[in-house]
């Protein structure tokens, strides 16, 4: 058997790494809590950091004899005023304040906003929000270095604070020259997924993919409304989504984002791409070791959409309470799917099959897992195109990835309900069966009189060729490898 006991859970927990949870021990700790994925956040902490905290969580990955995903999260451009005279002023609703491209400190009247390419997508009447939406602007008139503006909503505002434009897209690159410094590195150490900040549209994740070379996998974020309306190239063009809930809540009214959230969950579905839900979760367990009931409610409410994974931020990177918060996340999740009418949920949001072959035979075979009892399908993947067709259809059973991939098997733990397993490569259809057969008895997810169902592309190594299945039995003789 493994080292370490299989996640029953078909959603899977993504924990951030950071000062908290930066030791080996540490993050063995989240593993051992529920833990699937680890995500660096590459706004905070040096590079020497994040090589440790990698190398920590491969190191737990040898010991839990389990593939571990690891998300490299980008920075992206930051957009923030400069300074004030005295350090913040105070604004009030219905005053004229200027923004210009001067780096001289500002004061009450105006302050230095050193990014051109704002003021060349700026127009009269577009709003500017200022330190996460706190203080809100409207353009009155602009040139390419001013903008001048009347404050609809004031209050005190800092040296350095952000600032959103949620009204246009920027012409700037999601990639700064630090992001492409990072790249480099993270890159050579092996990430498995990047995860790409201020997308605005499909081109943003093509200029990613040129760089990455097929080295990670690409999730984009969705913090911009830009993105929104950009939704279903970004989808085609990525390798999975992130909800990014905090910077959306900024730039789009509060009350839409569980509606777009809900939207975004289908559509990833739809598209076969994994999709995470992510910020403020459980931010109240930052410093407390217990959730809020609304925050408990909202873990719950993802995991009813069907979101593959949700994700811990702060509350892991720099909390007090990093593995009670997973652990918490954990129990709400699997409340959650013990739910009678959960796996009727999601089938009723069943998305629409593609006239395929492939897309057939997997959607054959979670109906026949289910009219049989199977206790599992099992598909065996090269790119882990038949394991997200799979993880497509929210099976109420497991879903084991066999793979001769590590780079595979690893991307594949942030897909719904997959149990992915690295193993040597096969040379024939018996011997796929009988090793699929062996290795779900090994991992405790099926007993000797139990059926499977197996799904996978003949002839094996060929890409997104999902063309076999067939039923199997687990033997009252077991296996042997």
């Amino acid at each position: 058997m493994p080292d370490a006991p299989r996640h029953e859970r078909r959603t899977k927990i993504v924990a951030t790494l950071g000062p908290s949870t930066s030791s080996e021990e540490k993050i063995l700790s989240l593993f051992e809590a529920g833990a699937d994925a680890f995500r660096l956040n590459l706004s905070h902490g040096s590079m020497a950091d994040h090589e440790a905290r990698i190398k920590a969580a491969r190191s737990v990955e040898k010991r839990v004899s389990r593939p571990i995903a690891v998300i490299a999260d980008l920075q992206g451009p930051k957009l923030r005023l400069g300074t004030f005279v005295s350090g913040s002023v105070e604004l009030k609703e219905g005053q004229e304040f200027r923004l210009d491209l001067s780096q001289e400190p500002g004061d009450e009247k105006r302050v230095g906003m050193p990014h051109p390419e704002i003021f060349a997508a700026l127009s009269p009447g577009n709003e500017i929000l200022l330190d996460d939406g706190k203080v809100k602007l409207r353009v009155i008139h602009n040139g390419p270095e001013y903008a001048a503006t009347v404050v609809v909503a004031g209050r005190s505002l800092s040296d350095r604070k952000g600032v959103n434009v949620p009204d246009i897209v920027l012409p700037l690159s999601p990639l700064t020259d630090k992001d492409r410094s990072d790249l480099g590195r993270i890159l050579e150490l092996g990430i498995d997924w990047v995860a790409l900040s201020f997308v605005q549209k499909p081109q943003d994740v093509a200029e990613l993919r040129k760089i990455v070379e097929g080295r990670a996998a690409i999730l984009a974020k969705l913090e911009k409304p830009a993105a929104i309306r950009y939704l279903p190239q970004i989808l085609e063009a990525a390798d999975g989504v992130m909800v990014a809930r905090g910077d959306l809540g900024v730039e789009m009214p509060p009350e839409t984002v569980p509606r777009l959230q809900r939207m975004i969950v289908r559509m990833a579905r739809q598209s076969g791409k994994p999709v995470i839900v992510a910020t403020q979760m459980l931010e109240s367990m930052i410093s407390s070791p217990s959730p809020t009931r609304a925050e408990a409610s909202d873990v719950a409410m993802a995991v009813y959409e069907g979101a593959d994974a949700i994700m811990l931020s702060a509350e892991t990177a720099n909390g007090q309470y990093p593995v009670e918060a997973v652990r918490m996340m954990d129990r709400i999740t699997r409340q959650t799917q013990t739910d009678p009418e959960y796996f009727s949920v999601l089938a009723a949001t069943h998305p629409d099959l593609e006239r395929t072959a492939a897309d057939a035979i997997t959607a054959a075979a979670n109906q026949i897992a289910e009219t049989i009892g199977a206790v599992a399908i099992i598909t065996y993947t090269t790119s882990g195109s038949t394991t997200l067709r799979a993880a497509r259809e929210r099976p109420p059973v497991p879903i084991i990835c066999l793979t001769s991939k590590i780079e595979t098997a690893r991307r594949m733990t942030l897909s719904f309900g997959v149990h992915a397993i690295h193993t040597a490569d096969v040379q024939s259809f018996t011997e796929m069966v009988k090793k699929a057969v062996m290795l779900a008895e090994r991992d405790g997810i099926a007993q000797r009189g139990q059926r499977v169902v197996i799904t996978a592309g003949v002839p094996f190594g060929t890409p997104g060729n999902t063309n076999v299945l067939r039923v199997a039995w687990i033997e009252d003789e077991p296996q042997k490898r």
